[in-house]
């Protein structure tokens, strides 16, 4: 690599980690931008990005950090941990690293499951040192390898975008404030190849990036080489395609979020407003809606079928779809995100109770809390306190007076009064003295043990927590 080619990478790294400097910069405190880290696992491109990294920190004073994964996966593990530490020392960059088990029978394969547990591992050293900006040596190769696979597995725009110059991997990563920048995805392997000969860049050699077995290594070492022979290039045109696709994924979000805004009603759908789009306006906006819940992204067949039974459904059918992170549901017009919830908690026993006063009280096996909340209208405080109360699920013909002016109706009556979905229904407790039903969460005080003397009473209010009624 002459002179001119290192100064043209070396500007280039600059220019790149500038831009993505700046987003942490906007979306962090003014000290955020003077610490960096890079996921350094000691071969050749992240041996190039630790070079690079460490001039670039030195003459704009950053602190620079390298972290590395021990998987254990391989013999030569503990000689890569060696490695790495040695040339950190060696420039003055401060080094930390984690070990991590992989599962041998990982339902997600060994591939996926190193990388899950190599990116978390990586979230908790950039925690443990207080570093926003995690940086990652994937170049231009990587991002035609990216491209393919996506396309080999039939993804649509947002697959087909590849890695974007930045992120926030919350997912990955465990935290939504860190971001992860690629800097060196305008360089090729050939590039960087050449730039750690030139500057006698020691790295490691990992055999199991030899292996077929892997799909990545497959296209690598077995359909890259023909594609460079017939299409010489054809790294830069898949990573102009990825850039177009990422603006037409871009797009896709803004229109999916005015979609989201329109077919709101509170945290839920409105299914009449839903009706208004196109199937693929439609699909578009459950997509988006889904990622701003946390849902992982479902598959276009499970997306279509949901789709179809939500806008074909009787109005008044309780509907149910499983998803593999929680249950989306229908209740007359609206559809709703819920999580998965436990079974035992419709099987709780009555737990029986007494009140000394306290503001409120939480039962675990309930998963909630019971407020007592003081109230011009409501029950005695002293009688209240003199009760031995149980809370307890429904058991069936339970009834409820909710005013003197109004009639004693069945529980399942107030339900549908209150508009209260069915799922929700068998799982708000209720609250006895004896054999009086005084609370019913959902619908409200019984009228009949009220005081009629204003002060000094008591308000019944019930509360889940947070976990019964959103996803984690």
């Amino acid at each position: 690599m002459t002179n001119k080619e290192t100064a043209s990478m070396q500007s280039g790294f600059e220019r790149a980690l500038g831009e993505i400097r700046t987003r942490v910069s906007l979306s962090g405190p003014a000290t955020s931008g003077t610490k960096i880290a890079l996921a350094y696992s000691g071969g050749l491109d992240s041996a190039a990005l630790l070079h690079l990294l460490h001039a670039y920190g030195q003459a704009l004073q950053i602190e620079v950090f390298a972290f590395h994964v021990h998987h254990g996966l391989s013999t030569n593990a503990d000689h890569w941990l060696a490695h790495c530490r040695a040339q950190c020392e060696a420039l003055g960059v401060r080094f930390d690293a984690r070990q991590v088990e992989i599962g041998k029978k990982e339902k997600s394969g060994i591939e996926e499951a190193a990388r899950q547990s190599r990116y978390a591992a990586l979230g908790e050293m950039c925690r443990a040192h207080a570093v926003p900006l995690l940086l990652t040596a994937h170049h231009q190769d990587d991002q035609a390898e990216t491209v393919l696979l996506q396309l080999l597995r039939g993804s649509g725009v947002a697959g087909l975008s590849g890695m974007d110059s930045a992120n926030h991997a919350a997912d990955l990563l465990g935290d939504a404030d860190l971001l992860m920048g690629r800097p060196l995805l305008q360089a090729t392997r050939e590039e960087l190849q050449a730039y750690v000969t030139t500057h006698a860049i020691q790295f490691v050699e990992d055999e199991s990036n030899l292996d077929p077995r892997y799909a990545r290594n497959a296209l690598r070492h077995q359909v890259m080489p023909i594609l460079e022979q017939h299409f010489p290039g054809f790294q830069q045109r898949f990573a102009r395609s990825a850039q177009h696709a990422q603006s037409a994924q871009r797009l896709l979000i803004e229109l999916a979020a005015e979609d989201l805004q329109q077919c709101l009603d509170g945290a839920c759908l409105d299914v009449s407003k839903l009706r208004k789009f196109s199937a693929d306006r439609i699909d578009n906006m459950l997509r988006y809606w889904f990622a701003s819940r946390g849902v992982r992204m479902p598959s276009t067949a499970w997306l279509n079928e949901m789709r179809t039974q939500l806008l074909e459904a009787k109005h008044d059918a309780q509907l149910c779809v499983t998803h593999a992170d929680c249950h989306i549901r229908r209740h007359r017009d609206r559809v709703f995100i819920r999580p998965k919830l436990d079974p035992a908690l419709l099987e709780q026993p009555p737990r029986t109770f007494s009140w000394q006063g306290e503001a409120s009280l939480h039962f675990a096996s309930f998963g909630g809390t019971l407020f007592f909340d003081p109230t011009e209208q409501g029950i005695a405080a002293d009688w209240l306190r003199s009760q031995t109360l149980a809370l307890q699920l429904r058991s069936g013909g339970e009834r409820l007076k909710p005013a003197w002016n109004r009639p004693t109706k069945s529980l399942k009556y107030h339900y549908q009064a209150c508009d209260v979905p069915s799922w929700e229904r068998e799982r708000l407790p209720l609250v006895f003295a004896g054999k009086q039903l005084l609370f019913a969460a959902g619908i409200g005080m019984d009228c009949h043990p009220l005081n009629t003397e204003a002060g000094g009473n008591i308000q019944l209010r019930w509360q889940f927590d947070q976990d019964q009624i959103a996803l984690p």
